[in-house]
C-alpha cells in the first residue's frame, strides 16, 4: 500500500507563487514540478484566501 507524497510549504507556496504569475498554464507547472494541475489551483487558491500552510 502506497503512501501519499506529503509536500512541505514551502514547496506549495513556491508552486503557488509561479501560478499566480501567469506566466505558465497549470498544465505547464505541474510538468515542471511534478505535480497534478489540481492541486496547483488548490494551492493558488489558499495562497489567495491567505490561510498558512505551517
Amino acid at each position: 500500500m502506497s503512501k501519499r507524497k506529503q509536500h512541505a510549504p514551502e514547496f506549495k507556496a513556491k508552486v503557488a507563487l509561479e501560478a499566480l504569475k501567469g506566466e505558465e498554464t497549470a498544465a505547464e507547472l505541474a510538468s515542471r514540478f511534478g505535480v497534478y494541475p489540481m492541486m496547483i489551483h488548490q494551492w493558488k487558491r489558499v495562497r489567495l484566501e491567505g490561510v498558512s500552510w505551517g
